[in-house]
């Protein structure tokens, strides 16, 4: 029996495969082939491993284990034995003097001095806003961290939750996960801040305008856009808090007219600047403004939400002109105005002397005459920019007796407005040859305005005082008579132009009714008119 177990034994032991090394010997790894490989000794190179990328370096690099010295000489292989020349006796030579080889240096984000790095990321900030660069920056060192978190970068911040427009819910979950960041980010961050928006707060409004009241006492502008549950006292805090603050849109967002009330009588002699949302609450604002609320308002834009009001707006002139008469730029967008007749006992306001920009653009049908406008802009001599876009009432007979002589931008295109009215035919050339000189802008499209008065008209950009070229670089004569005598007259007069709307030009030869828009295409639109004038003829 003894035999047997033995022969058994002998059959159950583990065969030494042919050609393996034997226990104590140590086998080469992939590692130390790929080490060698890239950089083999005496090259000059060595091998930077760091977390996710492997380097290949000039210099003498760190001491490598035994084992891969080992490995690497016994990679090396002898050069072949070259033939014997003729004994002959060599000069001594001077070693080489090896150049110290410069390696990267590690640490070239922390010996940028902190100033230079602070302009460096105003820079980015003015570019793109801080958000998101400022908190990437400040993963990068700690230099770039002590930079990332000074509190004058972060002077313009919008916030919104990311969670906006889905369920109720959600949205109040994200807003209060968003809060709670925010009461270490507002006084650790957000001392400074100048300008804040809020956007699509359903819920956490009330929160986050306290905590900017008690960090923030430098903020000058606010914008609320769809935000709901704006209260009165949050508002009057905010407005006692924070002294410079002069700015105020609450456009699209649901803010009850006596909490913007109260917030103008608080901040009312400071305020610069704002804009509302025309509702049934817009009234109570703008009789606080009529009764000098705000005597240095110097901006005041009313437009139409998403869901448009059909009501018409009355707005007195005169008592506007008395209320503000520091304002500049006057914005009644997309609103059925209704100015209020001003009778035989009313006397003449003061009008606005420091105007320069008057909106009256609307989509509906528009009440506004040359009788009203007479009375907008009797004491404006500074206007620069006028848009009376859809305001068929509105003649070029009462656009000439307008006091400004330096009008820039002149917009009076219909769209779809004046299918019930009767538009003028002529007059046109009154307009340009006050404003030629300065015009830059020119909208005419949907005018019915004769071919021979619009060439009259346009034939005043081809010759301006002084023998300069006309300022003319974007003109819209869409839908119009014009002629391709009097655009190819208009295209050599103004080498600046830039933008030519022809669309719908029932005149126009086909191919050429499209819109051009820089000189190459317009200098093209030249060409093909040229082409076409003997044909036309």
């Amino acid at each position: 029996m003894a035999p047997a177990a033995a022969r058994r034994a002998r059959r159950r032991a583990p065969r030494r495969v042919r050609g393996t090394q034997p226990a104590g010997a140590r086998a080469r790894s992939a590692e130390d082939w790929w080490w060698e490989r890239l950089a083999p000794s005496g090259s000059g190179y060595h091998l930077l491993q760091a977390d996710s990328m492997l380097l290949v370096l000039p210099g003498p690099g760190p001491a490598r284990t035994r084992v891969q010295r080992r490995a690497a000489r016994r990679t090396q292989r002898p050069a072949p034995p070259a033939p014997r020349a003729p004994a002959v006796k060599a000069r001594p030579r001077a070693a080489p003097v090896s150049e110290p080889q410069q390696g990267p240096d590690p640490g070239w984000g922390d010996r940028i001095p902190l100033e230079i790095l602070l302009q460096i990321f105003g820079l980015l900030v003015a570019a793109d806003g801080p958000v998101p660069f400022l908190g990437r920056a400040a993963r990068v060192c700690r230099r770039w961290h002590e930079a990332a978190s000074q509190p004058a970068l972060w002077h313009t911040v919008t916030l919104s939750p990311p969670l906006a427009g889905r369920l109720a819910k959600s949205g109040a979950k994200a807003e209060k996960k968003l809060l709670a960041s925010l009461e270490w980010l507002m006084p650790n961050r957000f001392s400074q801040l100048q300008r804040l928006t809020l956007i699509h707060w359903k819920s956490q409004v009330h929160p986050v305008l306290k905590l900017v009241s008690e960090s923030c006492p430098r903020l000058t502008f606010l914008k609320l856009s769809d935000c709901h549950g704006v209260t009165p006292n949050a508002l009057i805090v905010l407005a006692k808090a924070c002294p410079q603050l002069h700015s105020l849109d609450i456009q699209h967002s649901m803010v009850d007219s006596t909490a913007v009330v109260s917030f103008l009588e608080e901040a009312g002699p400071r305020m610069c600047k704002l804009w509302l949302t025309y509702s049934s609450q817009t009234t109570a604002i703008l009789g606080a403004l009529l009764g000098s609320c705000c005597p240095r308002l110097q901006v005041l834009e009313v437009s139409t939400g998403i869901s448009r009001n059909s009501s018409p707006l009355q707005l007195p002139v005169e008592a506007l002109q008395k209320g503000c008469p520091q304002l500049q730029v006057l914005r009644l967008l997309n609103l059925v105005w209704l100015p209020k007749p001003s009778g035989r006992a009313v006397a003449p306001g003061p009008g606005f002397p420091s105007l320069e920009e008057l909106c009256l653009a609307g989509s509906a049908c528009s009440f506004v005459s040359n009788e009203a406008l007479g009375r907008l802009l009797h004491g404006s001599p500074k206007l620069r920019l006028l848009d009376l876009r859809g305001c068929a009432r509105i003649t070029p007979a009462g656009l000439h007796d307008l006091p400004c002589q330096d009008l820039e931008q002149l917009y009076l295109g219909l769209y779809g407005t004046s299918d019930r009215l009767t538009l003028a035919k002529e007059g046109s050339y009154l307009l340009t040859r006050k404003w030629c000189h300065a015009l830059r802008e020119l909208d005419l499209s949907g005018q019915g305005f004769s071919e021979k008065d619009l060439e009259e008209a346009l034939a005043a950009f081809s010759v301006t005082p002084g023998g300069s070229h006309p300022a003319l670089c974007s003109l819209n004569l869409r839908g119009t008579r014009v002629t391709p005598s009097t655009v190819s007259s208009v295209i050599r007069g103004c080498p600046g132009l830039l933008y030519l709307n022809l669309e719908s030009c029932r005149c126009l030869p086909r191919g050429l009714k499209r819109a051009y828009r820089g000189q190459e295409e317009v200098q093209w639109c030249l060409e093909q008119l040229l082409t076409s004038l003997p044909s036309s003829s």
